[in-house]
């Protein structure tokens, strides 16, 4: 087989009329020919770090709209559906993405649970980490969220880092805000990349202390205008990728997006493909093929390098997508799960207080991060309320492995005038995150999810949306154009109910991701982040 165009020679720095020649899913030579081929051949774009459960699809769905957009692999961390399944779920993942042509990079998860204040549904100890990394199918250990457990030497992490070097596989970081002498540390026990910088200067350091940054642009943490004007000096030590993207979000881009985004800001091409296409299978090894003779023949056909609408996405030389058609069909699947709570009562989210002053976490628009408030209380019949009119919400955690009693806080800038939104994908652990204006609301919604082992809600008295994830409660068992338009329905009736976030269930999501500061809220109560220990909400 022969493609003709302007071929991109990354790693060469050139850009040349000619041919590439296909035989044995391997490319056996590329010739420099005169033809009036305008189209661009350059190698397919690798997502460096992203969680597959978090477009709500399973891998094998992802990888059908993800060729779309000429991403021909991921790094990918199956931390969520370990947090629920264990070792099960990653191989679920494994087997499950095994099923496309997809070039799918599993690690194995290094925080199940990411931290001991939350109710996971298992465990994944050294002992089980040392038997991942043993597999071929394991590139890399996951995302090292415990960097205060790197920091102060404990034992099991250092063990967990310890296999990594004896299996010679990378090991990935997740240190937002860690500077000086404790970033040294970290980098010291042989960590090697960040996709958590949220500044410029953070980075900085980070990049010239010898780590490799991911810029991350997801469906909630956005990161790209803050570090892009690193990559002019350090185009050899950055990657792109998504970290989280919602599925209404991925049938609309994906790398290819961030490499418009920086095309259009002035940056060199060789040097925007250089972090999109080659860092990622040079850092972590990955059978990926990079457009040079004897590569495997994995590449893409676009348009132009201006916005990279990608025409035809080839792996190991064959055609899976062509001219708006996917050519990965839909496969069988199992829908493994983990739910074991019954169905809560309205009295359940009932907070008895008489406090003036509480803590409140205070949400950011397109940030993982929260920060902490001192609000002034809303009492009604001897109970914490929401004060809606100036938007301080309650908001709880439901443990979904086991019968208890809901966590209850309370949290700013949701904007709800009436109704909840909830939602069983909640980093890490996957309980019920929800927030609401009243407890009747808050328990609708929340035992909507119980009902169907999963899924996002947005609830008021005149309607219920529920997207169901009947997978591990945390994935879908439809294809993306069908989770994407559902999604796409609750987040927008999200929206009518008051919520001025750009993606409310997103960030929803993040609510209980304790390893993300300042203030967050897991199922077994309200968490300081920055000093790692749970606080009381009376101020």
């Amino acid at each position: 087989m022969t493609i003709q165009g302007n071929i991109v020679d990354v790693l060469n720095k050139r850009i040349f009329k000619g041919e590439v020649n296909i035989e044995n899913n391997r490319i056996i030579s590329i010739s420099e020919k005169e033809h009036t081929i305008e189209n661009y051949i350059l190698p397919g774009f690798v997502d460096a770090h992203i969680h597959i459960e978090s477009s709500m699809l399973v891998p094998s769905e992802f990888a059908r709209i993800a060729v779309c957009h000429g991403t021909v692999s991921t790094v990918s961390d199956p931390h969520e559906i370990a947090n629920v399944l264990g070792v099960e779920g990653v191989e679920f993942m494994i087997e499950n993405g095994k099923k496309t042509p997809f070039k799918f990079n599993f690690g194995a998860p290094s925080c199940v649970p990411a931290t001991t204040f939350e109710t996971a549904g298992a465990c994944i100890d050294s002992e089980a980490v040392k038997a991942l990394l043993s597999k071929p199918d394991i590139k890399y250990l996951t995302e090292m969220m415990n960097y205060p457990g790197v920091i102060f030497d404990d034992e099991e992490v250092l063990k967990k880092i310890a296999w990594a070097k004896h299996f010679k596989k990378p090991i990935d970081g997740h240190a937002p805000g860690l500077r000086g002498e404790r970033l040294d540390k970290y980098i010291s026990a042989g960590i090697s990349t960040d996709h958590e910088c949220f500044t410029y200067n953070e980075a900085l350091e980070k990049l010239q202390k010898g780590m490799k940054v991911l810029i991350r642009e997801g469906s909630a943490a956005k990161n790209f205008k803050a570090l892009i004007d690193l990559l002019p000096d350090y185009y050899n030590e950055i990657m792109f990728c998504s970290d989280d993207k919602h599925p209404d979000d991925l049938l609309v881009g994906h790398i290819n997006q961030l490499c418009a985004r920086a095309i259009a800001q002035g940056n060199d091409i060789f040097k925007v493909l250089q972090a999109a296409c080659i860092n990622p299978v040079k850092h972590y090894g990955l059978g990926v093929g990079l457009v040079q003779v004897n590569d495997l023949a994995d590449f893409i056909v676009v348009e132009d390098l201006k916005d990279f609408k990608v025409l035809q996405t080839y792996i190991n030389g064959n055609l899976v997508f062509d001219q708006g058609i996917s050519k990965i069909p839909s496969v069988a699947f199992s829908k493994p799960n983990n739910f074991n709570t019954n169905k809560k009562q309205v009295s359940d989210f009932r907070l008895q207080s008489s406090a003036e002053k509480i803590r409140v976490i205070e949400a950011l628009d397109g940030e993982l991060i929260t920060r902490e408030l001192i609000s002034e209380t809303l009492v009604e019949h001897g109970a914490l309320a929401s004060d809606v009119g100036n938007d301080i919400l309650k908001i709880a955690v439901v443990n979904r492995y086991n019968n208890e009693n809901p966590s209850i806080a309370f949290i700013k800038n949701f904007g709800l005038k009436k109704g909840a939104i909830a939602s069983s994908v909640a980093h890490d652990s996957h309980n019920i995150v929800v927030v609401g204006t009243t407890d009747e609301a808050i328990c609708e919604a929340v035992n909507a999810i119980i009902e169907q082992k999963g899924g996002v809600c947005a609830h008021s008295e005149e309607e219920t949306i529920l997207v169901p994830l009947p997978v591990a409660g945390i994935m879908s068992d439809q294809d993306a154009e069908t989770v994407g338009k559902n999604y796409a329905y609750a987040d927008a009736y999200a929206k009518q109910l008051g919520s001025t976030l750009k993606a409310p269930f997103m960030t929803l999501s993040f609510m209980a991701l304790l390893v993300i500061p300042s203030l967050k809220l897991s199922d077994k109560g309200l968490f300081d982040g920055n000093a790692f220990q749970f606080v009381t909400i009376e101020a």
